[in-house]
């Protein structure tokens, strides 16, 4: 134990006489491990860690094998439920958003309607009071009550325990307060965090729509259940299905296709979790190779030091100490160069997890990503440094086994300078290749979000603003829906700077609503007689001006297109090309809907993004909102003026026609930033990866660079005596140095290309083989390269051989 302490003392006293070396190799590893713990807090928060209900690992949702889709119709819900014999109970949920008056204005808050029996069959108990049961379910509107989120209890009602019983107005609907959830529950979706529970059957009341026994209406979000203890998965998807086919006998106008899977309802099960997975693991697998890069310059900056203290540990052997004493100094310092720089990483990576747990990106919308660390954050972390320390540390192994006292004590040094490759120059080389994989990747992302920003959206978002006033939120219903938002566009209309306004019930590239459609000649509207599925959108005739769609062929709506006219659509191009062969022929022409209404098509638009950045061309329909009423409205205003002034005019304007409407206004631009939100996230992931890259291969090069130049000094005085000129000097103390530069950085770029299916997992409309790529990568490792070899290069070229060999 004493022997220990010495070397621990020792290997202290050695790391305090190389501050530089020490630092250095400290941030280094605490970048590595630091990088590498946030990438697997956030992977094991979003997928190793279960959900935080009692027996998760039976919880299971159901989802349509067609699509992946999860939305299910009320009453197939119900059928679902009642006929199945795999789960112990299922339950059902949907997300809204409701106008919350607690006795204050009145504010738009996100939450969750739950089956009656949702509580129940998730085997939650409340933390104060109680939840509402299927008891309490006598038919639509029947059961109002809210049960609160405890985060939002907290935040909202300062923990009054006193909460329970009191009355509340929901979209102007009195609801009784009946209790409050567990802190640790946060619902069945990872990433969201509903404030507040209330019931499906009072959908109308919530939602403003009375779809509780459309068949056809999939609103309903998601339903989950746990399998009963015995019953595999294999055997509640053949339960499932022989469900489904039963439906399909039973319901054919509304039924097709109805076959089911069963996924984790955590990530959506096959919607996205794969997605997720894909990018996680992706930027596990980066993270890793920082690590490696980490350990190979850690590893060649330990051989360099072991070089340099060549004649120290020729003296201590042959003084009498053994190789295995001083190869045990050389591993305790490694090891507490890798506690330190794993405790400083940790320390880091505790901090960005706790704020990414607290992230907030969409205003006021729910998101919750837990992702606080927990032991298994922390074990990984020291393994990590454990693991670290061991392998940079065997680096110098071989250098002190084939020591030889006697020839390094006579020669003064055991390093030699020769042509041969030796592992330093192997390590450097690796470093080198996995940091131009990461700026390739990094580039690559940054490459990947700006042709995800200039996608052609069908719309424009520049100089556009969203104004959302649902107005069954405010009580508004059925003749009194029109009237009240022709008065909202007339009266934002002639606010001063606005140029254009426009109505929709949906908006592009966010929420929208599908429809099965038929053609003309069509008689059996049956689902399976479809000719295609296509976006629906009921708009004003301003709209496709003031969302910046472009009107290819035929005309825009008028307010003459109203009930008592025949029904018309503005169909898109790839409409107009799937279902009437050309965009010439469309115009004229009639379709159905599935309840049999014929529509004439009388304008075609451009086509655009409807439901992601990613989607192949979709078939999309513009109906006019005085022939398809619907009370969900979403002004868009467009204006070049300024936004903030704006928006307070547009506010105050709506509150003189209602001082009761919520109001929430945004920039179109922000509005889309879920869909650019993916994109956005490993811009960034990956960017902060290729500047810990591109540090490590500054201080890789710089260490080599440096290494090589100060034990050449006097080859490189010689040599300027002699009458070298400059460039002969650089290419003697550098040249070694550039060729591992660009060796490794083409085998790097190489890397990168042949990985461009990992980094199409990871960013939208990705690929290395971009010419543009290409030349950033080359032009990035350029540039680190004379910014790595600058210092060095300079001390070589101010060699004075009079002084240097007169020193000598």
């Amino acid at each position: 134990m004493f022997t220990w302490f010495q070397d621990l003392r020792y290997a202290l006293r050695q790391l305090r006489k190389s501050p530089g070396f020490t630092i250095a190799a400290v941030l280094t590893l605490a970048m590595a491990i630091g990088a590498n713990a946030v990438v697997f807090g956030v992977i094991n928060g979003l997928i190793l860690r279960p959900l935080n209900v009692p027996q998760a690992q039976s919880l299971y949702a159901i989802e349509r094998a067609s699509d992946k889709d999860m939305a299910q119709s009320y009453p197939d819900y119900l059928d679902l439920r009642e006929r199945n014999r795999s789960f112990d109970d299922l339950a059902a949920f949907s997300v809204p958003q409701i106008a919350l008056d607690t006795g204050e204005s009145p504010s738009l808050v996100w939450g969750m309607e739950a089956s009656g029996n949702y509580f129940d069959a998730l085997r939650i108990q409340p933390y104060l009071g109680r939840f509402f049961h299927s008891s309490d379910e006598h038919g639509p509107n029947s059961a109002p009550y809210m049960v609160l989120s405890y985060a939002y209890w907290h935040s909202h009602f300062h923990d009054d325990r006193g909460v329970v019983g009191r009355i509340v107005q929901v979209n102007k609907h009195p609801f009784t307060i009946l209790g409050v959830t567990p802190p640790e529950f946060r619902g069945t979706i990872v990433f969201i965090s509903p404030n507040f529970f209330v019931p499906l059957v009072n959908h109308e009341q919530v939602d403003g729509a009375n779809d509780l026994n459309d068949r056809g209406s999939r609103w309903v979000f998601m339903a989950v259940g746990h399998l009963k203890a015995g019953v595999a998965v294999a055997q509640a998807t053949a339960d499932l299905n022989s469900i489904g086919s039963y439906l399909e006998k039973t319901y054919p106008a509304d039924e097709r296709q109805r076959s089911f899977l069963l996924g984790r309802p955590g990530l959506m099960g096959d919607q996205f979790a794969p997605s997720v997975q894909a990018f996680l693991a992706g930027l596990m697998l980066l993270s890793g190779l920082i690590l490696l890069a980490a350990c190979a310059n850690l590893g060649s900056l330990f051989a360099a030091r072991a070089a340099d203290r060549s004649r120290e540990v020729a003296l201590r052997l042959a003084l009498g100490s053994s190789r295995q004493r001083i190869l045990r100094g050389l591993f305790t310092e490694a090891m507490l160069i890798s506690l330190v720089g794993g405790a400083a990483g940790l320390w880091a990576s505790v901090l960005l997890l706790r704020w990414l747990s607290v992230w907030q990106p969409f205003g006021n919308f729910p998101v919750h990503t837990p992702v606080n660390p927990d032991a298994t954050v922390y074990g990984l972390a020291l393994l990590m440094s454990l693991v670290s320390g061991l392998l940079f540390g065997s680096v110098p192994v071989r250098q002190v086994l084939r020591t030889n006292p006697y020839e390094v004590v006579k020669s003064g040094s055991a390093a030699r300078v020769g042509r041969s490759i030796t592992a330093r120059d192997a390590l450097l080389a690796a470093q080198i290749a996995i940091c131009a994989v990461l700026v390739t990747s990094s580039i690559v992302a940054m490459r990947g979000l700006w042709r995800s920003m200039h996608s052609n959206f069908g719309f424009e978002p520049q100089h556009a603003m969203l104004v959302g006033a649902d107005l069954h939120t405010s009580g508004y219903s059925g003749d009194r829906v029109l009237p009240m938002q022709k008065r909202m566009l007339d009266s934002v209309a002639a606010i001063p700077g606005v140029e254009s306004v426009g109505l929709t019930d949906a908006l592009l590239l966010n929420d929208s609503n599908d429809s099965n459609i038929f053609t003309d000649r069509t008689t059996d509207l049956r689902p399976s007689n479809a000719a295609a599925s296509a976006y629906m959108y009921h708009i004003s005739p301003e709209y496709l001006h003031a969302e910046g769609t472009t009107l290819l062929s035929g005309r825009a709506f008028t307010w003459h297109d109203d009930k008592d006219s025949p029904r018309v659509a503005v169909v898109n191009r790839e409409f107009a090309r799937k279902i009437f062969g050309s965009v010439s022929n469309a115009i004229g022409a009639y379709y159905k809907l599935p309840d049999g209404t014929r529509i004439q098509v009388v304008g075609v638009a451009e086509d655009g993004k409807y439901g992601k950045l990613t989607e192949d061309p979709q078939l999309a329909m513009f109906l006019p909102i005085l022939q398809f009423p619907s009370s969900s409205a979403w002004l868009v205003v467009r204006s070049n003026s300024n936004p903030q002034p704006l928006g307070a005019a547009i506010r105050s304007t709506l509150h003189q026609l209602d001082a009761g409407l919520p109001v929430v206004i945004e920039m179109r631009l922000d509005e889309i930033g879920g869909n650019l939100f993916p994109a956005q996230v490993a811009t960034v992931s990956l960017g902060v990866m290729g500047v810990i890259g591109a540090m490590l291969s500054i201080t890789g090069i710089f260490g080599m660079a440096a290494y090589s130049v100060s034990r050449r000094m006097r080859e490189l005085g010689i040599r300027v005596a002699l009458g070298a000129q400059r460039k002969e000097v650089v290419r003697a103390a550098l040249g070694r140095a550039f060729k591992l530069l660009a060796f490794g950085s083409a085998a790097g770029l190489l890397l990168g290309i042949l990985a461009s299916r990992v980094l199409a997992f990871i960013v939208f409309q990705a690929t290395p083989r971009d010419p543009l790529v290409l030349a950033g990568v080359v032009l990035a490792m350029a540039l680190l390269g004379l910014l790595a070899t600058w210092i060095p290069a300079r001390r070589a070229l101010s060699v004075n051989p009079m002084i240097l060999l007169r020193d000598e």
